[in-house]
């Protein structure tokens, strides 16, 4: 089986993380975000994951050529040379994706984290005979977003409604698809929408099925999403490998510690904490509902809250840092900095104190 993930553009919501790295390389949970994608395809005996992209193809790919290898899956890139939406993508990826032997391919959108129950998605996909399968996830403001009214009982897709004033439903498109070959044929390579243009037209057609999304589901595609989705994230780990969370006086609620980093003595951490490869948090400090990330150096008594911690960068002894700030990569906060809410660009140092939100160059 192939899947496809529609990785697109540049990633500006999660700035200033993704002036360093394309957006699915972020660390979620200590990996690569489209590595939790990929590894889940690989599980289920996807052979080749293309990557619909339209920015830094090159290191995308160079990055991921370690993987190829590691996981023993195919991973090549389809570029736009202009943003072809959703469905346009699947028209310029089409050699790849239709191969000959009918098989239905996966389509994931990249920011979306979940359990990813691809197993139960094919079987689900085999047993209705439709043309395709979306999963919907249940929300609890479903007005926010384009609602999919679906039969109970099938899955059978009757229409969307965008944006709904009146209660229709509480299921909303959660980005993950199966899709027979037969789609790309609905499919001009041209911008186009799969959501307003393609599935409406399968949905016509009696062909478009909804499976609901069992667990946890999030866009992880801004920072306070980001943050709830890693407390999600931890959550099924603790169901599913507890063992591979951090237990211990210091830890509190469900922590995830990289082999490699280093917890001095004294350490409050957690809840919902990931604390990455080669980081080193050192004594006393107080970390919850953040991520440090790789490299990342935490110093003595320091504060760190709901907050994203970027590769390499330093935070000083008795700093606060806290309500949503944001450090790129290589940034260093200098001791008994307070940080309400700052958003730091790559390589600064910040010498003075951020008391209300906003972005320092």
């Amino acid at each position: 089986m192939k899947a496809l993930i529609l990785v697109g553009g540049f990633g500006t919501r999660l700035r200033p993380l993704t002036l360093s790295v394309p957006k699915p390389l972020v660390d979620f949970g200590n990996k690569p975000m489209i590595l939790h994608q990929i590894e889940a395809l690989k599980e289920v005996g996807v052979t080749e994951v293309v990557l619909a992209i339209n920015y830094q193809p090159e290191v995308m790919l160079n990055f991921l050529k370690d993987f190829e290898s590691k996981l023993g899956i195919k991973i090549t890139c389809s570029q736009e040379t202009e943003p072809l939406g959703t469905a346009g993508p699947l028209a310029l990826a089409r050699d790849k994706l239709a191969d000959g032997s009918g098989d239905p391919f996966f389509v994931l959108n990249s920011d979306v984290i979940s359990e990813y129950p691809f197993a139960e998605l094919i079987q689900f996909h085999k047993a209705h005979g439709g043309e395709a399968t979306i999963m919907v996830t249940k929300v609890d403001e479903p007005s926010k977003y384009g609602v999919v009214v679906m039969e109970e009982g099938t899955g059978k897709v009757e229409r969307f409604v965008e944006k709904p004033k009146v209660f229709v439903g509480n299921k909303i498109n959660a980005g993950i698809y199966l899709l027979n070959p037969s789609v790309l044929d609905r499919i001009e390579l041209k911008p186009t929408s799969i959501e307003k243009e393609v599935f409406p037209r399968i949905a016509a057609d009696a062909g478009l099925f909804a499976m609901v999304l069992p667990g946890f589901w999030m866009d992880i595609g801004q920072p306070r999403d980001y943050i709830t989705g890693l407390r999600l994230y931890l959550d099924s780990l603790r169901k599913k490998a507890p063992a591979r969370l951090a237990s211990g006086a210091h830890v509190l609620g469900n922590v995830l510690v990289h082999e490699t980093a280093v917890i001095g003595e004294g350490c409050l951490i957690g809840p919902d904490v990931a604390v990455g490869p080669g980081c080193v948090v050192e004594a006393g400090v107080r970390l919850s509902r953040c991520t440090v990330m790789r490299g990342a150096r935490v110093k003595q008594h320091a504060c760190v809250a709901s907050s994203i911690i970027g590769w390499h960068s330093t935070v000083g002894r008795w700093a606060r840092v806290e309500n949503m700030t944001i450090l790129g990569e290589d940034v260093h906060v200098c001791d008994e900095i307070y940080s309400n809410g700052g958003v730091v660009l790559p390589h600064k140092e910040i010498k003075s104190s951020i008391l209300k939100p906003e972005i320092v160059m």
